[in-house]
C-alpha cells in the first residue's frame, strides 16, 4: 500500500485501500469521508522521526493508523478499537 505524498501537507490514500482496512467498500469510504463520519489526522515526524508521516483514520469504533516514509511507502499499519462499542452507530450514508 502506498500513500500519494505529492503534497506532503495533504497526502492521499486510495479509497479502495482504506475500505479494506475498515471492512467497507470504496464508495462507502468516499461518502463517509465527505459527510465527516470518517475523520483523518496527519502527523509529521520531527528530529529522529523526520521523513516519517502518520495518518490516522477513525470511523465508528475503529481507528486505523498508517505510518509511512516520505516516499509514501506504508511501513506500519495499526488497527485499534476506540471508545465503547456502539451497536447503534448510524452508518447511514446520506
Amino acid at each position: 500500500m502506498r500513500i500519494d505524498m505529492t503534497d506532503p501537507a495533504q497526502p492521499t490514500i486510495e479509497a479502495a485501500d482504506l475500505a479494506v482496512l475498515f471492512g467497507l467498500d470504496a464508495g462507502q469510504v468516499q461518502s463517509l469521508m465527505r459527510t465527516g463520519k470518517i475523520t483523518s489526522r496527519l502527523e509529521t515526524g520531527v528530529n529522529e522521526d523526520a521523513g516519517k508521516f502518520r495518518l490516522t483514520f477513525t470511523y465508528a469504533n475503529k481507528r486505523i493508523r498508517l505510518t509511512c516514509n516520505d516516499s509514501g511507502d506504508v511501513t506500519s499499519t495499526v488497527r485499534t478499537p476506540v471508545g465503547p462499542l456502539d451497536l447503534n452507530y448510524d452508518t447511514n450514508l446520506s
